[in-house]
């Protein structure tokens, strides 16, 4: 005679099912949208500086400072691909973007002085204290700083998703890629970029949070 199950346990295995669609419906969504992010915006990168069409401002997404005071190699890279665009024609300021919340960090003024200490003018490069994330780097860049045209200087795993963002908060964008070396946690970045991508389409079509904001700046464009 075949013994029954116990009722806990069909009810386990039931909600075991539950869970593992719910898990695969969710992960093949962020798969997708990942890869639409990726195709629609990836065609809008440009890997060499001539190629690149000429832009009024390029934004420039902070990427960590060290306790030193040295900018992480990622950011230096960032930082040399700008200097580089400006040195060459392509922008006429440098919008460097990043986090301040802290007395004793202070991204954006550690790019400003990197900059400037490479031939870049003061007057050409602005500080926005207040981009702690890539969401909040687009918004304000429109809102605050009055960008509608720009070229966005990052890596290139990060480059879609940032474009992403800054085109459905009204800057158009164009993307220069910043690899100038290989980076030893790169594969950690892409499966982190990947999730970030969902919380990037959550803000800008539903959520749309506020970022701190302040007093309108102009750059002179």
């Amino acid at each position: 005679m075949k013994r029954r199950q116990p009722r806990w346990r069909a009810r386990a295995r039931r909600l075991l099912k539950i869970v593992l669609i719910v898990s695969a419906l969710i992960g093949g969504g962020l798969i997708a949208l990942w890869g639409w992010v990726q195709w629609r915006y990836g065609r809008q990168v440009f890997t060499e500086i001539g190629t690149m069409p000429p832009r009024p401002v390029a934004i420039v997404f902070g990427a960590g400072v060290q306790p030193s005071g040295r900018l992480s190699p990622m950011l230096q890279d960032r930082m040399d691909t700008a200097i580089a665009l400006y040195k060459a024609g392509k922008v006429r300021k440098l919008l460097v973007s990043g986090d301040n919340r802290f007395v004793n960090y202070n991204e954006p003024g550690r790019m400003y002085d990197y900059a400037v200490a490479r031939g870049v003018p003061p007057r050409d490069v602005v500080r926005d204290y207040a981009g702690r994330r890539t969401y909040d780097t687009c918004y304000r860049a429109a809102q605050i700083f009055g960008v509608r045209q720009a070229v966005l200087i990052t890596q290139r795993f990060h480059l879609p998703r940032a474009l992403f963002t800054c085109h459905n908060l009204g800057v158009e964008s164009i993307g220069v890629s910043a690899d100038r070396r290989v980076y030893l946690s790169n594969p950690y970045y892409q499966l982190r970029d990947a999730v970030a991508t969902l919380r990037a389409w959550w803000d800008v079509k539903i959520a749309r949070p506020q970022p701190v904001l302040g007093p309108k700046e102009d750059m002179g464009l």
